[in-house]
């Protein structure tokens, strides 16, 4: 799959995991933030590990870089939501907060990132990166609960290899 491709779908899906997280269904908000905290851990861990990577050797440094920061703010927003209760009272504004970053970012790398990437790798390439990200989002699944991980990831932003 284009890579581009698989992370505007995944925008669109962690979107829609986070506008129902809040939502008042039968599943428990405990278990509906978990989906949502796991997917989000693990589409920002495929971009760190592996797209950014590959496209910083395409001049993109600067868009990767403020990226990266915004990354750092989603999982210690993340971290601060696991450490949490769903009924504690910060729970629900903190989660809002979460929400809104998460859309930004989406719509920054859409608006900025993702045009130069398509411009600078073909098909070919953007499809081998596509297939790696999957493996390795499927590879952290199967490992258990990513966003519990996400709490030795808050002292500074990933480095861009």
């Amino acid at each position: 799959m284009d890579a581009i491709e698989l992370l505007v779908t995944q925008h669109r899906a962690l979107e829609a995991l986070l506008g129902e997280v809040l939502d008042a269904d039968e599943t428990p908000m405990d278990a509906r933030f978990a989906r949502a905290g796991d997917e989000l851990t693990t589409h920002l861990s495929a971009e760190e590990m592996i797209f950014y990577p590959a496209v910083k050797a395409r001049r993109t440094e600067d868009i990767l870089l403020e990226s990266l920061e915004e990354h750092l703010s989603l999982k210690r927003l993340l971290a601060d939501l696991v450490a949490l209760a769903p009924a504690e009272r910060t729970f629900e504004p903190k989660f809002k907060v979460l929400k809104e970053q998460v859309e930004h970012h989406h719509k920054e790398e859409e608006e900025h990132l993702f045009p130069k990437v398509r411009s600078l790798l073909d098909d070919a390439e953007r499809r081998t990166l596509g297939f790696e990200m999957l493996a390795h989002q499927q590879r952290l699944r199967s490992e258990g609960d990513p966003r519990e991980n996400v709490v030795h990831e808050t002292v500074a932003a990933a480095r861009l290899e």
